[in-house]
This record gives C-alpha cells, structure tokens and sequence, in this order.
C-alpha cells in the first residue's frame, strides 16, 4: 500500500451509506441498511469496526460479543484495499474489543472457496472445526466453521500491527 494514513473506529450511524455500498459491492445477498442500523443502534452484543482513508470507509468490519466468545459477523474490505493489511487490522480491533469485553475466543464462518479468507484466518491463529453443510443460500456453499481459541495470544503475537 502507499503512505496514506488509515484510521481503524468504531462504526456510527453516518458510516452506514458507505458500508451499505462496501456490503453491496462485496456480497451477492448483502446485509440491508435496516440491518446494519440495528447493529450499530439496537444490538447490544454488536461491536463494529470500519477503516477510513481520507474520509472514504474502506472497510468494515463486526462482530457479537456474548459472554467469554466473539462471533465474528462480517467483513469486507474494498478492492482497491484487499491484501494491503486492513482485514488483519480490523480482526484485530474486533479481537482488542472483544477482549476488554470479557471474551476469550472468536469464531467465525468462511465460504469453502474462499481461500484468501482462509489464508488470512489461518494466519491470525483460526482453525477449522467444523462444517456447515449448505450454508450460503446464494451458492449452496458450505461453510467452515472456525475458531480461535486464544485471542489474547493472538493479539500479543499481532501487537505491532494494533
């Protein structure tokens, strides 16, 4: 990537029209606009981040945060941001919060082909556990069912990246 600067915060209210634009461009069945409004204003358990360059969100990313365990929900990064380190740092700043929340571990479903999100999990210590047979309606996919069962490790391991 080049030298611009981006800012990893918390996801407002005003964030919501670029996300919804990021979430369209990325997913065949992406998360509608009443959704992500109630994950940033009704959902308690619900923790969002987004990545900003220059006043443009160039990611985001969420999770629920339930007792000692953090689902991830979502991510998605713009194309001309991919492979740069945003996803990792927005796992991150998913992890740290999960964190001071009381969690100690952090699940997570990826679509059996996507292999460059396997590569990124993999490298932020998740492992398979799992399979959901069918699980993305779009494509009849499975999905891996992931699990890190150390995020504090994790975040030591990845702390000159936070």
């Amino acid at each position: 990537m080049d030298d611009r600067i981006i800012v990893y915060r918390e996801m407002t209210l005003p964030d919501i029209e670029q996300v919804y634009a990021i979430e369209c461009a990325s997913f065949t069945q992406p998360w509608s606009v009443e959704s992500l409004v109630g994950e940033v204003v009704e959902n308690d358990v619900a923790c969002y981040f987004v990545a900003e360059c220059e006043g443009r969100i160039v990611g985001y990313a969420g999770e629920w945060v339930m007792y000692d365990e953090s689902h991830m929900t979502n991510i998605a990064v713009i194309p001309e941001f991919r492979r740069s380190g945003v996803a990792t740092r927005l796992i991150l700043s998913l992890m740290r919060a999960a964190s001071v929340k009381g969690a100690k571990r952090m699940t997570l479903e990826v679509r059996e082909f996507n292999f460059g999100a396997q590569a990124l999990y993999a490298s932020l210590s998740f492992t398979k556990v799992g399979i959901r047979k069918k699980y993305y309606s779009d494509t009849g996919e499975n999905a891996f069912i992931l699990w890190n069962d150390d995020i504090n490790a994790t975040l030591a391991e990845n702390s000159d990246k936070l």
